[in-house]
C-alpha cells in the first residue's frame, strides 16, 4: 500500500471518530438513531417539564354502552390523567345507549369514569340522537354529572369559551342559532370552541352535513371559532383548518366503524380512542390516544380571531 493511501485511510478514520465524538459531546444522535427515536417516541404521554399549558382537557363521544370498549377507553383516560392532570372532559353525545335511559347512568358513566370523577374531573355533555329517545333527553339535561345548563349552553375556562349545542333534528333551531350568534359575538375569549354530537365535515359513515355547513361555518368564520368537536361517526378524524376552523371527530369512545379520508383530512382512524388538548396562548396541541395509551396522532391549532 502506498504512503498516500495509508495517510488517506488514517485521516478518514480520525475524521469519523472526530464527528462521532462531536455528536456525543453535543448530544446529537446519528441519523439512524434519530429515525429510531422518531419511530418509537410518539407514544410518550409524559409532559415536557419546560412547558405548562394554560388549560388541558379531553374529549370523547358515543361512549354509553357499558361494554368492554367503553371501559378500555375509560382506563386509557385514567392513565393519561395520572401523568397529565386535567379537570375538564367534553362528552359529545350518545351518552347512554340505546335509548337514553337515565337508569343506566351508573353502568355507562359513574362506574367507568369513577377514578376521574373522584379526582374532580367535570364532564360537560351534549345530547346525541340516542339520548333523546327517552323523554327527549330531559333527564340527562337535569343530571348533575353532565353539568348541562340547558339543551345548549356556554361556559368559560381560562382563555377558552365553550359553546355546547343540541344538534338533533328536533332542536329549536331558530332559537339556538340566534343564541349562538349572540354568544359568539359578545365573547372576548381568545379561544372559542363549539361542540355538538353531529359532524359538520366527516369522512365516516354519515359524511358531510350540508345543512350544518350552511348554518355553522359562516358563524364560525365570522366570529373566529377555531375548533368544533363532535361524535356520531364512530371513529377519530382531525381535519386541516377549513376557513380557519379545525373539525375533530372523537366518536371512538366505545365502538368503531370504518372511516375513509377526504382532501381536507389531516388524519382519520377507526380506533377506540379519545382526544387531548393542551391550550397555550398561541396554539392548541391536539393528541389522539388509543386503548394502548399510545399517541397515534398529533396536531396543532394556531390562534386566530374574527
Amino acid at each position: 500500500m502506498s504512503f498516500k493511501r495509508r495517510k488517506f485511510l488514517f485521516l478518514s478514520t480520525l475524521s469519523f471518530f472526530g464527528v462521532a465524538l462531536w455528536n456525543k459531546i453535543h448530544g446529537r444522535e446519528s441519523p439512524t438513531q434519530e429515525r429510531s427515536a422518531i419511530a418509537s417516541g410518539a407514544d410518550d404521554l409524559k409532559p415536557k417539564p419546560s412547558t405548562k399549558p394554560l388549560l388541558r382537557f379531553i374529549s370523547v363521544a358515543d361512549t354509553g354502552t357499558g361494554d368492554r370498549g367503553q371501559y378500555a377507553v375509560a382506563e386509557a383516560m385514567t392513565v393519561y390523567h395520572r401523568q397529565n392532570k386535567f379537570n375538564l372532559a367534553i362528552l359529545a353525545g350518545d351518552n347512554i345507549y340505546n335509548n337514553g335511559e337515565i337508569e343506566k347512568i351508573q353502568a355507562v358513566f359513574e362506574r367507568p369514569y369513577q377514578p376521574l370523577l373522584k379526582q374532580g374531573v367535570k364532564f360537560y355533555a351534549c345530547l346525541g340522537n340516542h339520548d333523546i329517545r327517552t323523554a327527549n333527553g330531559d333527564p340527562q339535561v337535569r343530571y348533575p354529572g353532565f353539568n348541562m345548563q340547558g339543551r345548549f349552553y356556554t361556559f368559560r375556562r381560562d382563555p377558552v369559551q365553550f359553546f355546547a349545542l343540541d344538534t338533533n333534528s328536533n332542536a329549536d333551531w331558530d332559537t339556538q342559532l340566534a343564541w349562538l350568534e349572540k354568544e359568539l359575538s359578545r365573547s372576548d375569549a381568545p379561544w372559542k370552541i363549539v361542540f355538538g354530537h353531529h359532524p359538520v365535515y366527516s369522512s365516516g359513515h354519515y359524511g358531510n352535513n350540508q345543512t350544518f355547513i350552511k348554518q355553522f361555518t359562516p358563524l364560525f368564520q365570522k366570529y373566529g371559532v377555531q375548533l368544533y368537536i363532535n361524535g356520531h361517526d364512530h371513529n377519530y378524524e382531525r381535519s386541516r383548518p377549513i376557513n380557519g376552523t379545525t373539525y375533530m371527530i372523537t366518536g371512538g369512545g366505545a365502538g368503531t366503524r370504518p372511516v375513509d379520508r377526504s382532501e381536507w383530512t389531516a388524519l382519520s382512524a377507526s380506533k377506540l380512542s379519545f382526544a387531548t388538548y393542551e391550550v397555550y396562548a398561541d396554539r392548541i396541541e391536539v393528541s389522539a390516544i388509543g386503548t394502548d395509551s399510545r399517541v397515534f396522532d398529533k396536531g396543532s391549532i394556531k390562534l386566530r380571531s374574527a
